[in-house]
């Protein structure tokens, strides 16, 4: 039995992940009803969206006294959304929490390595959610339903 016959007997959903010039994994999500491109990042504790797509995914925001950090940045500002529905291929969840920050020096990364720009970044908060497995050789991503 294969690794994905296993895991979609478990009820587990598979989403394919492109695997881009950066070597990262991209993947399409559906963030309230609008769909976006997003890294897939095991190392980023929070799943986040950029500020120039908050009206894009019709987000609610509000203040946050955190500071992010991350690809070469520190102390950056953020702010929070709450209550977003997340759809990953057939996978749904409601009520998650979204971290919202200047993704412009991660974009300018991608574009200056000849990849596309993302929305965000699907980070370790939405895979644990998600019972999340990486089949990095044949890349995919299950979700359990």
């Amino acid at each position: 039995m294969t690794l994905q016959e296993f895991l979609l007997q478990q009820d587990y959903i598979k989403i394919k992940l492109r695997f881009t010039k950066t070597n990262h994994f991209e993947i399409i999500a559906t963030v309230n009803g609008v769909k976006g491109k997003f890294i897939l990042d095991t190392g980023a504790s929070n799943s986040c969206i950029g500020f120039d797509s908050i009206k894009n995914f019709n987000l609610e925001i509000e203040d946050s006294d955190v500071k992010a950090a991350g690809a070469g940045a520190i102390d950056m500002s953020t702010k929070l959304s709450k209550k977003n529905v997340i759809k990953i291929g057939k996978w749904q969840k409601d009520k998650i929490a979204l971290i919202l920050f200047n993704l412009t020096h991660v974009n300018t990364a991608l574009t200056n390595h000849n990849s596309n720009p993302v929305d965000g970044i699907i980070g370790a908060d939405i895979l644990k959610k998600g019972n999340a497995i990486i089949d990095y050789q044949k890349k995919y991503l299950y979700l359990k339903l």
